[in-house]
């Protein structure tokens, strides 16, 4: 994706089954835990890069014993940062006291040996970068089983709504966030069903210390998250632990945000990705299961792990950037998907580029396009082998050796164009004002492209169109050829994302702002009055009331005539090739990522009502002028 969006979150839970005697005597340490956290987190970096956090708690610890610590980090290299810190501390420990040589005696004495973990990856989704902003976060209390720490790969559109019902409920929210109303909910009603079994307890006889006891095996963590989660309208998968060792994570009923998991003897896993778990644990694919919808992986104290169905599922709406971009392409089905959708592509490529394959040079920009590379590259491969067998086919009577030879000889040209200057990244994708800098992110292969030659270059996805204007198509342009082909292996990005992706305004996306030309164009810009007038009146609706008026915009055109907008908004007059910019069609997307039909940033189709909500919000921001988030 050559325009930088900020993203998913990643997510880690690991609980060790076993007493620490067990991995120090099978692994040579009880850092185990530490250790795999380390990778689990390390592996998903891909997924969040402004901050990390991680949480472990100590099971059966006397009183006066501290069994949480947590370390939270900002840094530039955040999760580097948190484990330097941890290892230091450890070392520290170690140095001092060389007589912690037993798992018991390292678990007593030394933070953050435990047998519980949670960790997170994020990206700040809004310019709250702040170390209050990166999770876990963590409410504590003096009663072990009322402390909770959660953390979470979530948007929720109704904050607003989730705030209001916890100032119904009498409490006094510290901010107006996602993170901390959800962390509210569930803590609130974690309070009631402690309250509702000490009195049961106390019914019975039983003192305070027996009774704590009793509820930390009675708590129904399934029942508490069906209260907590009743109104949330949202994609999440949301992770949480208790302060004496239940532990769950909770995925949305449209299974937008994603989650899979791992159990054996001597471990249940929780991550973001599949590839995570199997590489970590070595694992093969098939033992690693993906949380269905609405339901929650929960691991009590004991060390049972259930499957629970906290809200009924609804249609499934996984998140297709995940396969297209979020993910690591490591995973053996996403890998294929992509090759898929750069498969599926060719046709369109090769009407921009009359067939002329001979003439023409494929590449990829930025690397995590180079999967969909591949599969576009194998697809006109086969085109040309099927156009060499049909003309020796019919001129096998009068082929000479020399010319089948030739014939046979040509192959499909690939060159490696763009190449990504990795020291530039950080400092520029951070600075707000980079337009000057841009340009210099990639250097480009001289001496491949002839002046005869189409240069054709797949992307992940097009959102802004901002690096493609300011940097690629005229960096591409100095290599002289006659025509390039940018092709996005995604569909044209229409509408504002709400449930992680940071695609909040309409504005910014190229794509609306192409339809809107052409509305002006041809005299048809009364449509964006006539969606205006619409859209005011819902203001009030409730949200399973609002319908999307923003798809009349794009009505009255073809994919095409958007695409050939787009193409003439991103060339800049300097530029002497001609320009053709070529998307997916969400058909195709379909074909190749069938497990995941979330789709709503190119068709509207939210999965939730508050989606409708979030892009009413946003044209109505766009229309008044106001530069405000949609969410």
């Amino acid at each position: 994706m050559s325009d930088a969006i900020k993203h998913e979150c990643g997510i880690a839970l690991l609980r060790l089954l076993k007493p620490l005697d067990f991995y120090k005597e099978k692994y040579g340490s009880a850092f185990y835990g530490i250790e795999k956290m380390y990778l689990l987190m390390e592996k998903q970096h891909n997924r969040g890069q402004d901050g990390a956090g991680l949480a472990s708690i100590k099971l059966d610890v006397d009183p006066g014993e501290r069994y949480i610590s947590r370390i939270r980090s900002n840094d530039p290299q955040p999760i580097q940062d948190i484990f330097a810190q941890i290892n230091g501390r450890i070392n520290e420990e170690l140095e001092a006291h060389p007589e912690y040589n037993t798992a018991a005696l390292q678990k007593k004495n030394i933070p953050y040996i435990g047998e519980l973990f949670l960790g997170h990856v994020r990206y700040g989704t809004f310019g709250k970068n702040s170390i209050e902003s990166v999770h876990p976060f963590l409410r504590q209390n003096n009663w072990m089983h009322r402390n909770l720490i959660v953390a979470g790969n979530f948007n929720m559109t109704n904050v607003k709504e989730l705030f209001q019902s916890l100032v119904e409920l009498g409490q006094h929210p510290k901010e107006m966030a996602d993170t901390v109303t959800v962390m509210e909910k569930i803590g609130h009603f974690l309070d009631e069903d402690v309250t509702e079994i000490y009195q049961q307890c106390k019914e019975k006889g039983l003192s305070k210390r027996d009774a704590s006891q009793v509820i930390m095996e009675q708590l129904d963590v399934a029942k508490i998250l069906r209260k907590a989660s009743k109104n949330w309208d949202g994609g999440y998968a949301m992770a949480g632990l208790l302060g004496h060792g239940d532990s769950f994570v909770f995925r949305d009923p449209a299974g937008i945000r994603p989650a899979y998991y791992y159990a054996d003897d001597e471990i249940a896993v929780v991550a973001s990705e599949r590839p995570v778990i199997q590489t970590v644990f070595n694992v093969p694919f098939e033992k690693v299961k993906e949380l269905e919808p609405g339901n929650a992986i929960i691991v009590k104290k004991n060390g049972s792990v259930s499957l629970e169905e906290i809200i009924p599922a609804t249609e499934k709406k996984a998140c297709s950037f995940e396969r297209i971009y979020f993910s690591r392409g490591s995973d053996a089905e996403i890998y294929q998907e992509r090759k898929e959708l750069g498969r599926l592509i060719l046709p369109a490529v090769l009407e921009s580029i009359d067939s002329d394959t001979d003439n023409t040079v494929f590449s990829f920009i930025p690397n995590t396009a180079e999967t969909s590379f591949y599969g576009l590259v194998e697809a006109a491969q086969d085109f040309l082998n099927q156009r060499k067998n049909k003309y020796i086919l019919e001129n096998r009577k009068t082929l000479t050796e020399e010319k089948l030879e030739e014939i046979l000889s040509v192959k499909i040209r690939t060159e490696k164009i763009a190449i990504k200057d990795a020291k530039l990244r950080t400092f520029i994708t951070e600075d707000s004002s980079r337009d000057g800098l841009v340009a210099h992110v990639y250097d480009i292969t001289y001496g491949v492209i002839k002046p005869t030659d189409n240069l054709v270059i797949i992307d992940d996805s097009i959102v802004r169109g901002t690096t493609l204007k300011k940097s690629i198509i005229k960096m591409m342009d100095r290599l002289n050829p006659k025509k390039i082909v940018v092709v996005s292996s995604a569909p044209q990005i229409r509408y504002p994302d709400c449930y992680g992706i940071d695609m909040a305004k309409l504005e910014g996306l190229i794509a609306f702002r192409a339809t809107l030309e052409l509305l002006k164009e041809r005299n048809m810009y009364h449509i964006v009055d006539e969606v205006y007038e619409k859209s005011k009146k819902q203001e009030l609706f409730a949200d399973k009331e609002v319908v999307n008026y923003v798809k009349e915009l794009y009505a009255p055109f073809t994919d095409e005539e958007i695409s050939d907008k787009i193409s003439e908004m991103l060339t800049s007059k300097s530029v002497n090739a001609q320009v053709k910019i070529i998307f997916q069609n969400v058909e195709n997307l379909h074909k190749a990522c069938p497990k995941n039909l979330g789709d709503w940033y190119f068709t509207g189709d939210y999965p939730t009502f508050g989606g409708n909500r979030v892009v009413n919000r946003a044209f109505l921001n766009f229309y008044e002028g106001n530069d405000a988030r949609a969410y």
